[in-house]
């Protein structure tokens, strides 16, 4: 594994949370008072403000992230269509460069300050002919943390996506119960049965958030159980 601080966080399939977790854990983090960047490096679906095309997911990083970063550093793809990253590359014509993406990373970086690094989709959306999420996170070299989004189908959707990080040779640091169901049958037992089968710590379980708020949601990573977690990953990877 590279020598890199950070974080990747993927998740279990789009529109479970992945976002909202990111940013909560660059919120819960600032409170412990660790400077960590937040990145987001192919985004897809943005918006026109003030002459600017803006995509929400990378605008909520930007605001949680306690680092400041310049813009094209912090996103380095950004397509205006709300669609599978790699159709809307090559729609608009263009070629995702994973080197493209760790030299942002790498800059962002500086002198050790971490990344939490906000994939796009699941573990294995592609970004092009040849590669998908798993090679971008495979070129960062980062420990990943899994978002769940509890719902009927999460245990399936969690360990197949736990077996393709692993095969990947990359390290499952913990995961995220989010429960984006608020009408999910046996949460409690579907819980029980990821943490026993998930070969890596519960780090925040988040409840049903009609209008979810990274802030609010930031309450739910109880602070000293992530202080060791935080401390123990960044001091795994200075080893490594």
């Amino acid at each position: 594994m590279k020598n890199r601080p950070g974080l990747f966080v993927t998740g279990t399939d789009t529109g479970v949370g992945k976002t909202l977790v990111s940013a909560a854990l660059l919120h819960a983090l600032a409170a412990l008072g660790e400077r960590v960047a937040g990145m987001k490096p192919v985004a897809a679906g943005a918006d026109l403000v003030d002459g600017a095309w803006v995509n929400e997911d990378v605008l909520a990083l930007r605001e949680a992230s306690p680092v400041p970063a310049p813009p094209d550093l912090v996103n380095p793809y950004l397509f205006r269509e709300a669609i599978a990253p790699h159709i809307a590359a090559e729609r608009k014509g263009v070629r995702i460069e994973l080197l493209r993406i760790v030299a942002a990373y790498e800059a962002l970086a500086g002198e050790g300050v971490p990344v939490l690094v906000e994939g796009a989709g699941g573990f294995l959306v592609p970004l092009g002919p040849e590669k998908d999420m798993a090679d971008l996170a495979t070129a960062l070299g980062l420990p990943i943390l899994l978002v769940v989004g509890m719902r009927l189908g999460c245990l399936n959707h969690a360990l197949l996506t736990a077996e393709a990080i692993e095969r990947r040779g990359l390290q499952l640091a913990g995961w995220v119960a989010n429960r984006i169901d608020p009408e999910m049958a046996v949460y409690d037992e579907n819980l029980a049965s990821l943490a026993g089968r998930l070969r890596a710590p519960l780090i925040a379980e988040l409840p049903w958030m009609p209008r979810p708020d990274a802030r609010q949601a930031s309450r739910y990573f109880p602070p000293q159980g992530l202080n060791r977690w935080w401390s123990a990953l960044l001091g795994v990877q200075s080893a490594d």
